[in-house]
């Protein structure tokens, strides 16, 4: 199960563009868990390649 969590200790600076509608979503997401957005986006990358499902790769 995802549960949302706060605080890292080193962090790195990227831009990225999303989806205006995606973002809107989000904010209301972090706004009602009391996180920022860098907080809950931070997690959802975390979650996502740490279950990410390798064994359908496409061979070379």
């Amino acid at each position: 199960m995802f549960k949302l969590q706060k605080g890292y200790e080193e962090y790195v600076t990227k831009t990225f563009r999303l989806p205006k509608e995606f973002v809107d979503e989000l904010e209301k997401l972090a706004f009602e868990n009391n996180l920022s957005l860098n907080q809950l986006v931070i997690q959802c990358l975390k979650y996502s390649i740490d279950n990410l499902d390798t064994s359908s790769e496409e061979k070379s």
